[in-house]
Order: C-alpha cells, then sequence, then structure tokens
C-alpha cells in the first residue's frame, strides 16, 4: 500500500487512469538495476527515483571528472573525483527518501553478474562499454530478465526494451515469448581498436538526457504493463536532423543458445585473461620512485595528452597503435594507461591476441587515478 505521504508525491501518476493506484504500487514493488551513472544513467536514475520504483540499484566503478560534467546532470564541481555510484544515491535519497536505494561502486563483471542480477526484476543498460553490454545481455536472457538497451555518439542515440515478454500468440496461448536481445540486433562483437569513444567523437551534452529519459519511460511503460514498448523495434534518435525512426527487430530462433555460447566463450577469455597484470597509481609511483625501468604509453588522444599526461610517457593513440606495434618495447615493463583505464585494456588485450606481448600492464583507473591518489594538483580533465 501507499504511505499517505506518497499519495501526494505521486498525485499525477494516480490522476492519470493508465497508471494509477494499481500502476503506482507496481512502480513500488518493483526492483530496477541501472548499469552505469554516467550520461545515459544520471537522466533514468533521477526519472525512476521521482516515479517511485520500489528498489534501484547503481552500478559504476568510475569517479566524478569534470569532463562529465557537460551532461552527467546529478554532480556538481565539488564532487570531482568521488564515486559516481555513492554521489548518485547520496544526490537521488534527497530527491525521494522513500527509495531503497543500492550503491556498488566497482565494475561489473563476470564475478558478479549473475548474482547482482539476480537480485533485480530488470536491468538498465547504461553502459558505454561493450563487454558489459554484452555481458548483461548474456545474463538477462538466462535468466530470463528484460533490460532496456540505450546508446548514444556524437548526435545521435538508440533505445530498445530487449529480451522483454511479448503477449501470446493466438495459435499458443500459453506460450511464452521473448522479444529480440542485444545479439539479435548486433551478433558480433565489434573490433575493441574501432570502437569511438565519448574522448575521442564528443558527444552533444543533451542527448543523454534524450535518450535516458527515453530509457526510463520504457522502464515505467514496462512495470506497469502500459502503452506500447519498443519491444521489437529499435528506436533511432538524431538531433542534429531532428529525425526518428524505427527499425523492426525479431528474435533469432538461436537466441538463447547464443546468450549461453556468449558467457562460456567469455569464461573461456577471462580464463586465458586471469593473469593479465595491472598497477595502481601509488604502486607505479613508487616502483618510478625506485629508478624503475618503465615504458609508459599513453594511448588517449592528442587533445587529451596536451592537457595533461604522465612525465616521459610515449604518445600513440588507439586508432594508430596497429601501425606502431614496432615502437612498444618487448624488453621491459610497459604500463598502458587512458583516462579511466578502460581504452588502455582494450589496448592490452589488442595486443597480447595480435602481437604475443607479455609485458603488458594496465594503470588501474588511469590517469584519473594517478591525479587523484599520487598527483593531486595534476588538472585532469
Amino acid at each position: 500500500m501507499l504511505l499517505p505521504a506518497e499519495y501526494a508525491r505521486y498525485e499525477k501518476h494516480l490522476n492519470l487512469p493508465e497508471i494509477g493506484l494499481e500502476g503506482q504500487l507496481k512502480l513500488k514493488q518493483a526492483r530496477v538495476l541501472v548499469v552505469g551513472a554516467g550520461g545515459l544513467g544520471c537522466p533514468v536514475l533521477l526519472y525512476l527515483t521521482a516515479a517511485g520504483v520500489g528498489t534501484i540499484g547503481v552500478i559504476d566503478p568510475d569517479t566524478v571528472a569534470v569532463s562529465n560534467l557537460q551532461r552527467q546532470v546529478l554532480y556538481t564541481t565539488e564532487q570531482v573525483g568521488k564515486p559516481k555510484a555513492t554521489i548518485a544515491v547520496n544526490s537521488l535519497k534527497k530527491i525521494n527518501p522513500e527509495i531503497r536505494f543500492n550503491a556498488y561502486a566497482y565494475a561489473l563483471d563476470r564475478s558478479n553478474a549473475r548474482t547482482l542480477i539476480d537480485e533485480y526484476d530488470l536491468v538498465v543498460d547504461c553502459t558505454d562499454n561493450f563487454t558489459v553490454r554484452y555481458l548483461v545481455n548474456d545474463v538477462c536472457v538466462m535468466q530470463e530478465k528484460p533490460f532496456i538497451y540505450g546508446a548514444i555518439h556524437r548526435f545521435e542515440g538508440q533505445v530498445a526494451v530487449l529480451n522483454a515478454r511479448l503477449a501470446a500468440s493466438d495459435v499458443q496461448p500459453e506460450e511464452v515469448r521473448r522479444g529480440p536481445t542485444y545479439r539479435c540486433l548486433f551478433p558480433e562483437f565489434p573490433n575493441q581498436m574501432e570502437i569511438p569513444n565519448c574522448a575521442e567523437t564528443g558527444v552533444m551534452g543533451v542527448l543523454p538526457g534524450v535518450i535516458g529519459t527515453y530509457q526510463a519511460n520504457e522502464v515505467i511503460k514496462l512495470i506497469t504493463g502500459i502503452g506500447h514498448l519498443l519491444s521489437e523495434e529499435l528506436l533511432m534518435v538524431d538531433l542534429l536532423a531532428m529525425s526518428f525512426q524505427k527499425i523492426r527487430v525479431r528474435r533469432r530462433l538461436d537466441a538463447e543458445a547464443a546468450a549461453q555460447n556468449g558467457w562460456e566463450e567469455g569464461q573461456r577469455i577471462a580464463v586465458k585473461t586471469a593473469v593479465r597484470q595491472s598497477i595502481t597509481a601509488l604502486e607505479l609511483a613508487d616502483r618510478l620512485a625506485q629508478s624503475e625501468d618503465f615504458f609508459l604509453l599513453d594511448v588517449r588522444e592528442r587533445p587529451e595528452y596536451n592537457i595533461c599526461h604522465l612525465d616521459n610517457a610515449v604518445l600513440i593513440p588507439v586508432n594508430i597503435i596497429a601501425n606502431n606495434v614496432k615502437r612498444i618495447p618487448t624488453d621491459r615493463p610497459v604500463v598502458v594507461y587512458c583516462h579511466h583505464g578502460i581504452r588502455s585494456q582494450y589496448v592490452i588485450d589488442y595486443l597480447q591476441k595480435e602481437f604475443g606481448f607479455t609485458n603488458l600492464m594496465n594503470l588501474q583507473g588511469g590517469i584519473n587515478s594517478w591525479a587523484r591518489d599520487v598527483q593531486p594538483e595534476m588538472e585532469v580533465y
């Protein structure tokens, strides 16, 4: 039941015949996991909190960076350097203290995905990481849970409701049918070296607000059972042209097998890369102070490098790594870094797989962690 204060808070929902008391109670009882508290996650979290979704999980390993503030509207300048998941939950509690929040200030990965997702009714994919996106897909398909997909690039965005239950067919009314999955949209994992990111290509500040709001809308419709869902359609939005297009998508016949195979392949890769090395900013600083001979490889773009970089670091941006492999030594430790440690890990995986490198270490948290833990006076973007 709703508390007296909740009747006042959700008055406008209660006045809608399509939602009403029954729909608001469904929202209160729902448990939603939001993966990523960045550009897409901020509007999703704001509107799900305001709407009265009873339990909201927020998982994100990142800290707030100055460059996030152009589009990630949950954060302030004073919160730069602090963990997004924790800061987001603290802000959201002030908006709606009736909601139960769970903050996970670490990455969703193969060691925790099944357990975490199992605790929720549905997942909202707000990540910009393809590995995590395919992981969310595979676990949700195996656990028969829907998830709301969103993605952005420059001025364009996409939204879809994936793996959702569809209406029973007239031919087989008792059959449980589900909509398409992420692997139905994108069967093949993209080449990591060709994946664009905001740091390289930029993104219109309001774009994640628009796409994230559409995602939140689909969550509310899915929970309350109202309206037409994007469950067999991919919505494509272009804010520069102000155009909207829907593409019809069908579930592949082997969707369950594809998810299971994807999970098992990921497990095999995880075993192979279990010995993958990384180094913390504090450990690197200590070893550099002892004059240990490291090759520091910066894989960001030139404008990022010009803002700040580690002393004596060599710049080889991600998109030209393949043509500059000979510049990377094999006879001494190589520390690869980027802004947050994501692009650098892609580079390491690529170099290990394609060229057999065995001397690479990823700087955990990237230059952002170096500025936070070692060199606070460094101005990161």
